[in-house]
């Protein structure tokens, strides 16, 4: 990518709006492009995590796999989000791996002390980062109490109406488009329930005709009455 071309595609980052246009010139001197390919880890478990990950394009699902071989996604980042970003600790590991959910992923990598650099010297970039941490962790605490409080069709709902708040396209006055591009076993590891239970629960919201999908495109959602599945 040409460097002004790079310039400006930092600039859709929103993490990144606090900085100069001296810094983001900085930042693209630093930074690597890659790709990968549906079903390749980007960083696993244990790695050196030297980098920090800006998406262009793509997603990618991040996850901890627990002791007895159980897979618990904590995360799904898009086209301009970042992870790899929690790099506030002395521990140099991943403690998360991260995977192509479809298709290819086309990634900004950028060297571990070259970021902490740029959050030494602005801080309302660090706030940013620091925000962006706290946000995740929140979010892996909210998760916990559904576990515990909800119950399993509650925290699928729960997926489809936050999907809808933060990736959805609004047709006509109350219907959201979402395109979570999940099978229904990752659905099932991000609500903490089975494939049998979100296939289930699926098909009775469009049953009910609360949402919308095709058996060829299932991972496109028409959420028809979100303020109804909202007060789920």
């Amino acid at each position: 990518m040409q460097h002004n071309n790079m310039i400006e595609t930092l600039r859709e980052f929103p993490i990144l709006s606090e900085c100069s246009d001296k810094e983001l010139e900085w930042l693209s001197g630093k930074i690597t492009e890659k790709s990968f390919f549906k079903g390749e880890t980007i960083y696993r478990e244990g790695e050196d995590g030297s980098h920090v990950y800006f998406v262009t394009d793509g997603s990618a699902k991040l996850g901890i796999t627990s002791s007895c071989g159980k897979i618990l996604i904590k995360d799904i980042v898009h086209a301009s989000d970042v992870f790899g970003e929690n790099i506030f600790t002395s521990v140099n590991t991943r403690k998360e791996f991260a995977e192509v959910m479809k298709g290819t992923i086309s990634l900004l990598m950028i060297r571990k002390d070259d970021f902490q650099k740029l959050l030494l010297h602005n801080q309302r970039f660090a706030n940013s980062v620091i925000n962006l941490v706290v946000t995740r962790l929140n979010a892996l605490e909210k998760r916990m109490e559904n576990f515990i409080f909800k119950k399993a069709k509650a925290r699928i709902v729960d997926f489809i109406v936050n999907t809808g708040k933060n990736r959805g396209i609004k047709i006509g006055l109350d219907e959201l488009l979402i395109n979570h591009g999940m099978s229904h076993k990752e659905i099932a590891f991000l609500t903490d329930t089975s494939r049998q239970t979100v296939a289930r629960v699926l098909g009775e919201l469009k049953k009910d005709s609360l949402i919308h999908f095709s058996s060829r495109k299932p991972s496109k959602i028409l959420i028809r009455d979100f303020a109804s599945l909202n007060a789920f």
